[in-house]
């Protein structure tokens, strides 16, 4: 029985990290936007995405991923490690939520017209502060792993390198200059980032229209005014 992913059409946005998963898996699913048939169960998600898996509806992307890791060979046979994955997968959705917030600070339900004196601030404190926190945090990560630096965790893929891979893509499209004034910072982060982009796995999936690109209605947006200015 294939799974059922529901995320909000036209958008990557937190519905790529489960893709990223499915695809690198070869996984049999469906990708539906938006709420389907399960919004009116006794356990519904607060928002897409969730995951339909047989009689199992899991709503956020953290949760989703720590339920499909060990189906899909994406996470470790060991508990502790298990864990350690779901927590560093957790981290990786503050981060996001994070990235939201630098174009939306006040409220999801304003445009951003109506809050960009805000979001100029939030931003600068975004490229300034917590982008170097939150990759320094991953760097170390990897650079702590006993089996190895070319995982996040263990001494294979996991769906936190491919994670790792659309935080990347989506700082790069949304926050270019910053991205390449700090990329220097975090070699290992960055190798992992470009080797996922490169898996064969993968390939079929980034090149095909499967792939959803960014754009000014998801959480990674390119605002030119809320990247660098240009005399940094």
């Amino acid at each position: 029985m294939a799974y059922k992913l529901y995320y909000w059409p036209g958008l990557p946005g937190r519905g790529e990290f489960v893709r990223l998963a499915l695809e690198y898996a070869g996984a049999d699913y469906e990708d539906h936007g938006g709420f389907g048939e399960d919004r009116d169960i006794a356990t519904p998600s607060f928002a897409p995405p969730y995951l339909r898996d047989g009689d199992l509806v899991i709503g956020q992307a953290a949760l989703i991923l720590h339920h499909l890791g060990p189906k899909l060979g994406l996470a470790p046979q060991d508990e502790a490690e298990r864990l350690w994955l779901h927590q560093i997968q957790l981290t990786i959705m503050d981060f996001v939520n994070e990235v939201h917030d630098t174009h939306h600070p006040v409220g999801s339900g304003l445009y951003y017209e109506d809050q960009k004196p805000e979001a100029l601030r939030r931003a600068e404190h975004f490229r300034t502060e917590r982008i170097p926190k939150f990759l320094g945090w991953f760097e170390t990560v990897v650079r702590r792993n006993p089996h190895g630096q070319v995982h996040m965790v263990g001494d294979a893929v996991t769906y936190a390198d491919l994670s790792l891979f659309h935080i990347f893509a989506g700082l790069d499209y949304a926050f270019p200059k910053a991205m390449a004034r700090h990329i220097g910072d975090y070699p290992h982060i960055a190798a992992i980032a470009k080797a996922v982009g490169q898996m064969p796995e993968l390939s079929g999936y980034l090149a095909s229209d499967r792939r959803q690109a960014f754009n000014e209605t998801g959480i990674f947006r390119r605002y030119p005014e809320l990247d660098e200015p240009e005399d940094v």
